[in-house]
């Protein structure tokens, strides 16, 4: 038996990936904290950007893309389960969670809140297909560090954040996704307020 007690996040990404498609995972304590972790990427590798995203949605997403260092703004759409930040490859599915989901090319961001489809209490994944981009992401999840090496060896290369999902965490996701079925409706879209008319996200 292994003693670490991070085989467990391990083996549950690898189980979201078979179920979803996606050939990486990268889990997080929260759907916000991934979608930080992919703009934040994003930045990293193209430089900062506007992003247009629906008005009608969960207000850690616009905090999220300015918490990264990217712009802002918002556009009409009925969307349903999951929404691309245009601008960008990256998707808030934080209302979609299904087998095959997974779209080519993209990094798609799942939330598993006790309110969704596979509910875990908090925790989200990073979907994508780019092994570059999920290795970067792994690191800067866990403060900038190298899983499996000593912080006195270790080269951190930019600013990170502790996001790391907790073992006990991923220990329930294995269970509750061995019960999912293949196929899940999208989540109904919930009363989201106007984030273009809160003063935190106004020009």
């Amino acid at each position: 038996m292994s003693n670490d007690p991070f085989a467990i996040v391990r083996g549950f990404e690898m189980a979201v990936a078979e179920y979803t498609g996606a050939p990486f995972v990268v889990s997080t304590t929260s759907c916000t904290m991934g979608l930080l972790i992919a703009c934040a990427w994003w930045r990293f590798r193209y430089g900062p950007c506007l992003v247009s995203m629906p008005k009608l949605s969960y207000l850690g997403v616009p905090a999220s893309i300015l918490n990264a260092g990217l712009s802002v703004k918002f556009h009409e759409e009925d969307w349903q389960g999951e929404y691309r930040l245009l601008g960008t490859d990256i998707w808030d599915s934080a209302r979609r969670f299904t087998s095959g989901m997974y779209r080519q090319g993209q990094i798609q961001v799942t939330s598993h809140h006790w309110a969704k489809i596979l509910p875990l209490g908090q925790g989200g994944c990073i979907l994508l297909d780019d092994q570059i981009a999920a290795a970067t992401m792994r690191k800067m999840r866990f403060d900038g560090r190298t899983e499996g090496c000593p912080a006195d060896m270790d080269e951190v290369l930019y600013p990170s954040w502790h996001a790391i999902m907790t073992p006990e965490t991923a220990a329930h996701g294995l269970m509750k996704l061995s019960v999912l079925p293949k196929h899940n409706v999208d989540l109904a879209r919930s009363d989201y307020p106007d984030l273009s008319q809160l003063e935190a996200f106004r020009g």
